[in-house]
């Protein structure tokens, strides 16, 4: 039975791509008289059959030795691209998330999404984006995981033009595309020199030739960051991070896996890429240093966000900082725990953040209050997975984050106020929106808010269930750290410093007058984190004009020189043939002679280069 199940393993992430396959006739209106329902459940049926068969599979894995299976795609001389799967426990529990929160994510989009009349595609895309996130996570080739991130790429682009109708929506998906495709045509790059350096693109392979590779400074200075280039764009990081809030532009049960697993699978990349990434002490100090400025510049501006999906967007930003600092440090399995309770009470608080936007129709969080009476089930899942997020003992979050504390804490000290910062940062930016949203008075848009129906209800009251037993989970896998070899003194600080951020979320004054201070030093200040330090604006005056400007030379050139070569070619043919016209005698043997005399000189100028 065992054996079944891992022969079998590959077929887990071509469940999804089935599902996609499913929706079809509904997603191009082949069949209307039905609605497009029925392609929503075939999905979810393909994602309960892959979530199943994974949890199998897990049990099957689980304790054994790493197994790595090899499909050969394309031999030719010394050029061998396989498609190469790796079953271990890591691998194929980062899979079972994937399809889980998958699962959750589709059955709230049943309620979510119910009227809206392009339902089919959203669920082909859902499905498609599942079967990309499984691929990558058993993906043991490094060919095989680029061509599963290019996947990601174009799904993501979809899903964020999901209502294309809405130019917001339109120029969200261009930015997210195209700001991803800078990342993706650098890693190609690198996954190319790698090829040729190494001679193979499996990991085993890579990290064997690591292991011996003898390269130059300025070669792995240049191929580790080619390499940490993608995940830079995947994962949202500095100078690659704008198109990640903009996609918010797209549907909420997307935001859903957005905010979890796919920015968690770059991550993954990178973490899988760590013993190359190694060899340049360049690319890894550009992992901590890019790390730490986005943990902590996106921790602040989450606090000046009042758009509810972009503020929680930032912090998943801050979050996956760390875990690049982890993976700059060494230190995979802090990031490997991070990324695993980041997942799921993010997802929990999108979860949330959802069922409010579609009982409100806002997410503006200056419209809202007074919602925790009117929808319980709600406030306790954004309670819970705030709680799950931050450094509160003893949930997810505090275990995780106290990992990476206690990894820092005697070689790398001054990252453990990083970590500290960025904990208190995101308690005190999730007190804030949910003093702003649940607490306070009724606002015109939440007077009538209902508690969402039971489809929407069921996957956020699990999730939430889910998020308080990690903890569990964590000491059933064993990663949770003995009492007597504990560290109580950064859990003392982890625990004070999300206290802190709390305290202070609940000391300060929101109000209308706060929210848009009239005090110039304190506008300035709010300005500058709400629109992102100008990051945009300093793009628009730098990278962004000079690459306009080399489009605008380069349309010059093609229409005035080349185009000009052409047209005077063609003119000088004209009036050439208009000439000869009036110059002909119409005697045969005048042509005689002009066509003698053209054959003898080329003869002529034969000869002369051959003598």
């Amino acid at each position: 039975m065992q054996q079944s199940l891992i022969e079998t393993s590959w077929w887990i992430p071509c469940y999804g791509l089935l599902g996609a396959f499913l929706t079809l006739p509904w997603s191009v209106g082949l069949i209307r008289k039905t609605g497009p329902r029925p392609a929503a459940y075939l999905n979810v049926l393909t994602t309960v059959l892959a979530f199943v068969h994974g949890i199998a599979l897990f049990g099957a894995v689980w304790g054994q030795e790493p197994q790595h299976f090899a499909f050969h795609w394309l031999q030719a001389a010394d050029l061998d691209l396989t498609f190469s799967l790796e079953l271990s426990p890591i691998s194929v529990g980062a899979m079972e998330l994937v399809t889980g929160l998958s699962l959750f994510a589709q059955v709230f989009a049943l309620g979510y999404m119910e009227k809206d009349w392009a339902l089919a595609r959203f669920f082909g895309l859902m499905g498609f984006f599942e079967g990309a996130m499984s691929g990558l996570a058993v993906s043991d080739s490094l060919f095989l995981t680029y061509a599963l991130l290019e996947m990601l790429t174009l799904s993501t682009y979809l899903l964020v033009g999901f209502w294309y109708a809405q130019p917001l929506v339109v120029t969200a998906a261009r930015d997210a595309f195209l700001t991803k495709r800078v990342g993706d045509v650098l890693l190609l790059m690198g996954v190319v020199a790698l090829s040729a350096l190494s001679g193979s693109l499996d990991f085993p392979g890579l990290y064997d030739w690591a292991e011996k590779a003898e390269l130059s400074p300025v070669v792995s200075a240049l191929l580790g960051l080619a390499l940490i280039s993608g995940p830079i764009g995947k994962c949202a990081q500095f100078p690659l991070h704008l198109w990640l809030d903009e996609a918010m532009e797209g549907p909420n049960p997307a935001s859903i896996l957005r905010n979890s697993v796919v920015v968690g699978c770059g991550a993954y990349v990178l973490i899988r890429l760590q013993p190359i990434v190694t060899l340049s002490p360049v690319a890894s100090t550009a992992l901590v240093t890019l790390g730490t400025m986005t943990a902590i510049g996106a921790s602040l501006v989450s606090l000046a966000q009042i758009d509810m999906k972009r503020a929680l967007s930032h912090s998943t930003s801050a979050y996956l900082g760390l875990v690049f600092i982890a993976v700059g440090i060494g230190w995979t399995d802090f990031a490997f725990i991070l990324l695993f309770a980041h997942a799921i009470a993010k997802a929990l608080l999108f979860m949330s953040t959802g069922s409010i936007i579609m009982t409100t129709s806002s997410q503006d969080i200056t419209e809202m209050g007074g919602l925790w009476s009117k929808m319980p089930a709600t406030t306790t899942a954004f309670l819970t997975g705030s709680a799950g997020l931050v450094g509160l003992f003893p949930l997810g979050g505090f275990w995780a984050l106290q990992r990476g504390i206690d990894d820092f804490w005697y070689d790398k000290p001054w990252l453990v106020v990083v970590v500290l910062a960025v904990n208190a940062l995101t308690a005190l930016n999730l007190t804030r929106v949910y003093r702003l949203v649940f607490m306070g008075k009724v606002q015109p848009k939440t007077r009538r808010a209902p508690e969402v129906p039971w489809l929407m209800a069921v996957p956020m009251v699990s999730l939430s269930v889910l998020t308080l037993m990690i903890p569990i989970i964590l000491n059933t896998l064993n990663l949770l750290p003995h009492w007597e070899i504990m560290n109580w003194s950064a859990a003392g600080l982890l625990i004070l410093s999300g206290i802190a951020g709390t305290a202070l979320g609940f000391a300060i004054t929101l109000n209308y007058a706060w929210i848009r201070p009239v005090q110039a030093p304190l506008r300035f200040f709010q300005d500058l984190l709400a629109y992102d330090f100008y990051v945009d604006r300093l793009y628009r005056v730098s990278v962004v004009l000079v690459v306009n400007a080399i489009a605008q030379f380069s349309a010059w050139c093609d229409r005035y020189i080349v185009d000009g070569v052409v047209n005077f070619v063609g003119l000088a043919s004209l009036f050439s043939g208009e000439t000869l016209k009036y110059s002909a005698s119409g005697r045969s043997q005048a042509y005689m002679l002009t066509i003698s005399l053209v054959v003898g000189l080329l003869g002529a100028l034969l000869t002369w280069s051959m003598w």
